[in-house]
């Protein structure tokens, strides 16, 4: 094979023990990067009995073993001596009670690479032997209770929703960290022991949710925010409908209804030019402005400093103008179909897309045709549709577009294709007495990247290379586009670690600056479609030829592997959440809702570049070949859908658990009120003979009726009482916690320390934030290597704190730098506050 059409991981060999979702789903992400993996399952087969298992066995040498039996052990423990990487998904501990130990595995061969995805962690003393499954790793993490403003204004708590965040989550964290040991194996010819537990990734994807600013200026409340402390201040019961709760939506960032009958998602707050588009396309934009619509020329001042009460780009709106632009913009989408608006927007350059169900989503032309959807004949289901990759190299991404279906072997073919696949790797690292001691640095110490991005997901990608080690310099305009509730508010998630710098790249004095900052670093980080590259010198080219071996990586909205109708549509996660079926299955197809609140798609598509820059790293380390790596947060969201993002023919009806009165899966996987608050159960037929011998369930497995049943079981005594006997019976089950409760609990003042040693929950209060304001924070703890450092991050820095610092590196003189300022070439800052007042 041509090494330029080579996929990554080609000579790395993974043992995979995974069940259910995360684990598995690891070892599929690293065989559709080209890794040869064998998947282990016990004897009766997937714990997991689903179609999806079709999607997270593909590109996979499937096998059962009885690891209980010495053959089944030394059989397993054969395939192990042959891989690079061994993964496996259960309870700490389990796999060392048969017989599979990680730690003297790695003693004997250092170079082994193993990861562990538990639900909770195996420092977590109270949780680490639940049995936690998906719903209840959600349910103790808060994604059940903290679904956002509108489940709190309708009074809908606990709010359950079908989908595995923490495990999509945890599947980039993971897989990112797996590929970071191989690089760091390549150096040192030492592997690494990472564990990565399912509730750490949930709260890191979560982060948007969960941190707080003490004294929030009330100009980033949203009208929400302002209800909910009214009600909350005045004792008013939270029960406003989904039609009431549309009159408290920014006319910006709402959901409207079109000539079809259909919704559509218009997502255009904070940002000038997209909202003057949207009122331009909707032909109401002249009106407004004659109407008196003010125009504040800069959003970055304290509002008391304004020219006018508000102005087009501010987010949230008040409620005087809101209530007139919104009332005119639902007249103007009533005159065409949402598909029509769909096109008038994609074409147009303004966020927005039509609502469309899951099953469309995946039978869309856009989605096949850009790879984002693939086809796959499988051996159970036949010609299935798929999701595609996550993560891929522009090059050779028509590699990653025909997985193989999932393929059941014998214990000696997966011998033999492990023993196969080793024979052919070119060894370029230190092995046997060569293989160096543990170096205690990061993964990533020693790498410069410049960070072009705004918003979330691609500024996350960026923090999230910060805890290994990596210098990221952060390149922002010196006047800004956004408003400063996603210009600034929302950098204190996706800033933290980076030195901040304001450049003028669009003027020739900036673009020198520019290109030598660009000479200066290993890898360029951008968020923007196809189309803008070449304007912008970023195409594969121009960047080469300004400094030649520079890596690249993209992250856009509708991007797939390959050009598709809609490629170059710009937009946001929940534009994605409205047009991938995710916003339908929340609310219900005719009361669409967004899915949580902020940042659910966003941070995984943050993650997922992340581990697209590790492979670049790791694959230009092996075979000197530069790649451009990319991902989307259309290729993410089916990761997030995993359980559904699959078509067939015969397949079931497309009816997951879905609305906002969905309390669970089914009957024995559902929330129930106890005598004292709500437990959630997540049970299934083959344990009714163990719910049945509880004192308090007798007969739950004769009766025709299980949910009246246990309805009235359950109330009949406290959540403590159910939550120790279904655990003592080994039976998942959890008590939904807020995060604000665990934010009580497992916080702490910032300590340099990452939070890895904290359990399952970590979060660090920095009390002389930069902002001026005491900040609450989830810590990057997530991953959790044995001998890998991970460093705890800075708090993020004020916008151009570290532009002189930036530009005396890439040579320029301190009297050069205070010419650029003066001209405005560069910048200082975006305001008289960090955090605009």
């Amino acid at each position: 094979m041509n090494n330029n059409n080579q996929l990554p991981l080609k000579d790395v060999r993974v043992v995979d023990f995974g069940q259910q979702i995360a684990g598995p789903a690891v070892a599929m992400t690293l065989a559709d990067l080209g890794a040869t993996v064998v998947h282990i399952d016990p004897p009766e087969g997937p714990m997991w009995d689903h179609p999806a298992n079709a999607v997270l066995q593909r590109n996979k040498h499937c096998l059962r073993l009885d690891l209980k039996t010495a053959a089944g052990l030394n059989q397993a423990l054969s395939l192990i001596a042959e891989a690079d990487i061994v993964i496996e998904s259960f309870r700490p501990g389990v796999m060392q009670r048969l017989g599979i130990d990680f730690e003297q595995l790695r003693q004997n061969r250092p170079e082994l690479i193993t990861l562990s995805v538990p639900g909770f962690a195996s420092n977590d003393e109270l949780r680490r032997e639940w049995k936690a499954t998906e719903a209840i790793v959600a349910a103790t993490s808060g994604a059940f209770t903290d679904m956002g403003f509108n489940r709190v204004l309708m009074g809908i708590e606990p709010s359950f929703s079908p989908l595995p965040l923490g495990s999509s989550y945890a599947t980039s964290l993971a897989a990112s960290s797996v590929v970071l040991a191989l690089l760091e194996r390549e150096k040192t010819g030492r592997g690494d022991s990472i564990e990565v537990p399912v509730t750490a990734a949930l709260m890191e994807g979560l982060s948007y949710n969960s941190y707080v600013v003490e004294g929030l200026p009330e100009r980033y409340k949203t009208m929400r925010e302002h209800e909910i402390e009214y009600r909350k201040t005045n004792n008013i019961k939270m029960n406003l409908t989904y039609a009431d709760l549309q009159e408290y939506l920014d006319p910006f960032y709402r959901t409207y209804e079109c000539a079809d009958g259909r919704k559509f998602y218009c997502v255009c707050p904070s940002h000038r030019n997209h909202a003057k588009r949207a009122l331009i396309a909707l032909g109401i934009y002249d009106e407004l402005i004659a109407e008196g619509l003010p125009d504040v020329k800069d959003l970055h001042q304290p509002i008391a400093e304004w020219e006018g009460e508000t102005s087009i780009g501010v987010y949230p709106l008040p409620k005087k103008w809101a209530d007139i632009i919104s009332a005119k913009m639902k007249q103007a989408f009533l005159t065409k179909t949402s598909d029509e608006w769909g096109r008038i927007f994609g074409e147009g350059q303004i966020p927005g897309a039509p609502h469309r169900t899951t099953q469309e989503w995946v039978n869309d032309e856009h989605t096949n045709t850009a790879g984002l959807i693939v086809e796959v004949d499988d051996p159970e289901y036949g010609l299935m549709k798929q999701p595609g990759p996550i993560t891929w190299f522009e090059h050779n991404a028509e590699a990653m577009l025909t997985p193989a279906p999932r393929r059941n072997v014998s214990y000696e073919e997966a011998l033999a294709t492990l023993q196969n696949a080793a024979a052919q790797e070119p060894l370029s690292r230190p092995t046997g007495d060569n293989i160096l001691p543990a170096s205690g640095k990061g993964w990533l110490d020693g790498l410069r990247v410049l960070d072009l991005t705004n918003v979330i997901a691609g500024p996350h990608s960026g923090a999230f290379l910060g805890r290994f080690g990596a210098e990221v310099i952060k390149l922002d305009p010196v006047t800004p586009l956004y408003d400063p509730l996603i210009g600034t508010l929302f950098t204190f998630q996706t800033d933290m670690g980076k030195k901040k710098a304001l450049v003028d790249i669009t003027t020739d004095d900036g673009r020198e600056a520019f290109n030598r900052l660009v000479r200066s670093v290993d890898l360029v980080l951008i968020n923007a479609p196809d189309r803008q590259m070449k304007p912008l010198g970023l195409d594969h080219d121009s960047l080469q030829a300004v400094n030649p071996g520079v890596l690249f990586c993209r992250l856009d909205c509708l991007g797939g592997p390959r050009p598709g109708p809609k490629t170059n549509y710009i937009g946001y996660d929940d534009i994605i959440q409205a047009n991938s079926g995710i916003m339908s299955r929340f609310g219900g197809p005719d009361t669409p809702e967004e899915h949580a609140h902020l940042g659910t798609l966003d941070v995984n598509c943050g993650f997922a570049a992340g581990l697209g820059m590790a492979l670049a790293i790791y694959h230009k380390h092996k075979t000197g070949i530069v790649s451009r790596t990319r991902t989307s947060l259309s290729a993410v969201t089916n990761l997030a859908q995993v359980p559904f993002a699959f078509d067939y023919e015969g397949r079931a009806p497309f009816n997951e658990a879905s609305g906002r009165e969905a309390l669970g899966n089914h009957e024995l996987s559902y929330f129930y009120q106890t005598a004292d608050g709500w437990i959630f159960l997540d049970s299934n037929t083959q344990e009714l003979p163990k719910l049945a011998a509880i004192e308090g369930l007798a007969g739950v497995e004769s009766t025709s009726d299980v949910r009246s049943f246990l309805t009235e079981a359950f109330a009949q005594a406290s959540t403590d009482y159910w939550i120790d006997v279904l655990h003592s019976a080994d039976i998942a089950a959890a008590t939904p916690l807020s995060i604000e409760t665990l934010r009580e609990q497992y916080s702490r003042i910032a300590d340099g320390s990452p939070g890895i040693d904290k359990g399952s929950y970590a979060f660090s209060i920095y009390p002389d934030h930069p902002s001026g304001h005491c900040l609450t924070q989830i810590d990057h703890y997530s991953i959790r290597p044995t001998e890998a450092r991970i460093k705890a991050v800075a708090p993020t820095e004020r916008f151009g704190h570290s532009t002189r610092e930036v530009l005396r590196e890439v040579g320029y003189s301190d009297n050069e730098i205070d010419d650029m300022i003066e001209r405005k070439i560069a910048g200082l800052g975006w305001g008289k506050e960090f955090l605009p007042s």
